[in-house]
């Protein structure tokens, strides 16, 4: 498992392969709003970018979604339900080593944006920065398959991280 899951409802799926992955991400995305974090778990190659590109999908973003591992943070456009615009932040942390660093980039002031979905890669790095409600995602290997995940979603309230 990918860590510790907070207290709260735990949403379970599993995943066969990208295609379920991008498809949980979309039907997932339809609760999200402006100013919702989404904080990722999983280990490398675990499907945390396919997650990201079903919500960016969800948003109609029509750029190609990619992991910010060098440049960090990725920012695209979509549009809402409504047809109005909204930014969505993509942050991959897994070069980050400090918090330090995590204020060089501006992390904090990314993720309390009001105006903007963000999506955090590699969030154990930032769990500190993350006493907002938001939703984690836990995506794990199911052992003896090369494709299949479990992918754990949970609305996470502030009293419920530790």
């Amino acid at each position: 498992m990918s860590g510790p899951i907070p207290n709260g409802t735990v949403e379970e799926y599993t995943s066969r392969g990208t295609e379920d992955t991008v498809r949980i991400a979309r039907l997932f995305a339809q609760r999200l709003k402006p100013g919702d974090v989404v904080a990722l778990y999983g280990d490398l190659g675990a499907g945390k970018t396919e997650f990201v590109r079903g919500i960016c999908q969800h948003f109609h973003v029509e750029e190609l979604v990619t992991s910010p591992t060098f440049a960090i943070i990725n920012q695209y456009f979509g549009s809402l339900p409504t047809g109005e615009t909204i930014v969505l932040y993509h942050v991959d942390l897994y070069r980050i080593k400090s918090p330090k660093e995590l204020h060089e980039i501006g992390f904090a002031e990314c993720v309390a944006a009001p105006d903007a979905i963000k999506m955090v890669e590699w969030s154990e790095r930032a769990d500190q920065l993350l006493e907002l409600p938001h939703y984690a995602v836990f995506i794990d290997f199911i052992p003896d398959s090369d494709t299949a995940r479990t992918i754990r979603i949970v609305h996470v309230q502030p009293s419920t991280v530790h």
